[in-house]
């Protein structure tokens, strides 16, 4: 039944209660203490209320069921018993179990019974349900080969990493640089400009009302931040606007803040890129060759432009709660575009480019480790592998899209020894994302992504750059690396077997009493929750399922499992989110997107995010994942 709109009537009349003021103080302290023991109290009107448990946090049969089985049928679940639990899902073994035990009592505020520590079915559920002791992923640190060359891995890259929020006004800054590093992103872009005196230079998105960073600042930021989460490369990739002389002044300063961080080969091209095992501790350099300087001249973008520009593209409100577009729909509709973007004539610009590049300044030029060129001609003939040298290739989303719809297996070839690089189409003015997938079933290493927006795509590339410990560098799988004997590799349109199909089994949810206001959600009543469970992968394993709205309760308890069946579990990411279910529109309640190949079998505590990606305190589901 859909909830009743905000500021309705209650659904059931509520027992009368007197006029505030009239009761007595035993009634008063009667109330407080029944909040204190998990009763919510909702007022309605001006003389009633209406009181509502918490909720039932009975154990799940499921549960029951497990302990028993490990526990040989006694009330008491020993370490050793624990231990082979942990042994047969997956988990920890040796000492782990007893320290697990410990901490399970001491939690609980419970000293062991006979002398030897001993979990209840309550523990049990207590372990199960904490995220320190048994989180949704297998694997917390590193575990992948980190000794192919840097081609191999998808690598967490940002776009416009010096943007603290829109691409059109918003103010350049050191600060979503540092945060980004915090995440363990690995490719920092940096738009570099003279400055106004001209003597200097300032990082901010040109021809815009962006106001700029030294360029200073943001490398001594990045020297401070680079390996806080991440021991492995960090990339700058320069958006290069400047003048021989400033080219110069840029290589002095970054040899001076980076010293020996600073890696850059002697030879003038790579013939295959290192490792990210060989570059730890180590920044490089990525650029394509830079601008005529005159194209900095051009008027910059009027404040009463601004909101027109807005209006052009997507709702600055609305962008994370719009949902991550199909990557086939968007081969469908770039192969439909009258535009020919497959094809890139030379103009008069082009001229100047390379007027300009005939002069970069040779120390600024050395510097440079991964080398990208802007391809002329057809995109499919930059697609093309040269064996003498390896280097970066820069498409928009839109042209990927194009290109992927015709050539897929050709940019699959080219991201064996290269790097694709793709970015934000320009009309993304408030910092929105598209679909990755598109990127990483075709081989892309660099899908750069604005980690200054919020939405679903972002939480997506949050998600799985949780693989591989989180450092910022996950292994293409071997598919998208080999070539068969017949010369062909991987066609991302080719019909695919399923390989696997995971299950999933919703159980409960709690937390939200605690990180959220009691009338957040609904003034008169408890909150409603449904669950969103659902794949983001490639079109065949792409879905979305959804649990039934359990009504008037803060600790919701579901019970419902869903089956997905998978033909890339390699890159697919479990979607989960949490809403309110409303007449008018549905409350948020929280989210998180888990890597598949990665999540643990088992039941399993899962925490929440916020729509920004900030972790609830509280707030988590208890689920069952299982690969059949």
């Amino acid at each position: 039944m859909p909830k009743r709109d905000k500021g309705a009537p209650p659904r059931a009349s509520p027992p009368h209660t007197p006029p505030p003021g009239t009761e007595s103080e035993a009634e008063a302290e009667a109330e407080e203490g029944a909040d204190e023991a998990g009763m919510g109290t909702y007022k309605c009107c001006i003389f009633f209320t209406r009181r509502f448990a918490i909720g039932d946090t009975s154990t799940p049969e499921d549960v029951r069921t497990l302990f028993s089985r490990y526990s040989g049928g006694s009330p008491y679940m020993g370490a050793d018993d624990l231990r082979r639990y942990l042994a047969n899902w997956g988990g920890a073994g040796g000492e782990v179990a007893e320290q697990i035990v410990d901490r399970v009592l001491q939690d609980r505020s419970r000293t062991p019974r006979f002398g030897r520590p001993a979990l209840t079915v309550d523990d049990f559920m207590h372990f199960l349900f904490s995220e320190d002791l048994n989180p949704p992923l297998r694997h917390s640190k590193v575990h992948q080969d980190m000794n192919a060359p840097l081609s191999h891995y998808f690598i967490y890259t940002g776009h416009n990493s010096y943007l603290t929020g829109n691409q059109l006004s918003s103010d350049c800054s050191d600060v979503p640089i540092i945060k980004a590093l915090q995440l363990g992103v690995r490719v920092i872009e940096l738009d570099i400009w003279p400055n106004s005196s001209k003597d200097d230079i300032d990082v901010l998105h040109g021809r815009t009302l962006t106001a700029p960073v030294s360029l200073i600042k943001c490398l001594r930021s990045i020297k401070e931040y680079a390996f806080v989460a991440s021991p492995y490369p960090v990339i700058i990739t320069l958006e290069d606007h400047l003048t021989p002389d400033l080219q110069a002044k840029v290589a002095k300063m970054v040899l001076e803040v980076f010293g020996e961080m600073l890696y850059y080969p002697e030879s003038k091209h790579l013939q295959e890129f290192p490792s990210p095992e060989a570059l730890k501790g180590r920044v490089m350099l990525s650029t394509k060759p830079p601008k005529e300087y005159l194209e900095a001249k051009g008027g910059t973008i009027k404040d009463r432009e601004i909101e027109s520009q807005f209006k052009k593209g997507e709702k600055e409100e609305a962008a994370w709660g719009v949902e991550v577009p199909d990557i086939q729909d968007e081969m469908q509709v770039a192969d439909r575009n009258e535009d020919d973007i497959l094809f890139r004539e030379r103009g008069p610009d082009d001229d100047n480019e390379q007027k300009a590049c005939k002069h970069v300044a040779p120390e600024y030029k050395h510097l440079i480790t991964i080398k990208a060129g802007k391809p002329k001609g057809a995109l499919v003939d930059a697609l093309k592998n040269d064996p003498d040298k390896v280097r970066r290739l820069s498409l928009s989303e839109q042209e990927l899209a194009k290109v992927a719809s015709s050539h897929g297996p050709d940019i699959v070839s080219f991201t064996h020894r290269n790097m694709l690089r793709i970015y934000p189409k320009g009309t993304r003015f408030n910092s929105s994302n598209y679909n990755p997938f598109l990127g990483w079933v075709h081989g892309a290493q660099m899908v750069a992504f604005n980690m200054q927006g919020h939405g679903r795509a972002l939480w997506l590339m949050h998600g799985f750059f949780q693989a591989n410990g989180g450092c910022g560098y996950v292994q293409k799988p071997d598919f998208l690396m080999q070539t068969c004997p017949d010369g062909k590799v991987f066609d991302p349109k080719a019909d695919l077997p399923v390989k696997a199909t995971l299950k999933v089994k919703v159980y409960m949810g709690e937390g939200w009493h605690k990180d959220f206001k009691q009338t957040h959600f609904d003034t008169y009543s408890p909150p409603d929750f449904y669950v969103k469970v659902g794949i983001a992968g490639v079109p065949l394993d792409s879905a979305m399922r959804k649990t039934k709205a359990v009504e008037d309760n803060w600790v919701p308890v579901w019970e419902e499992e869903f089956a997905f069946p998978l033909t890339v579990p390699e890159i697919a990411v479990l979607r989960v989110e949490v809403h309110e279910q409303d007449v008018s529109e549905d409350d948020f309640g929280g989210q998180t997107a888990l890597p598949v190949e990665e999540l643990r079998p088992g039941i399993c505590a899962v925490p929440l995010f916020d729509h920004k990606g900030h972790k609830f305190n509280n707030v988590k589901l208890l689920m069952r994942f299982e690969f059949t």
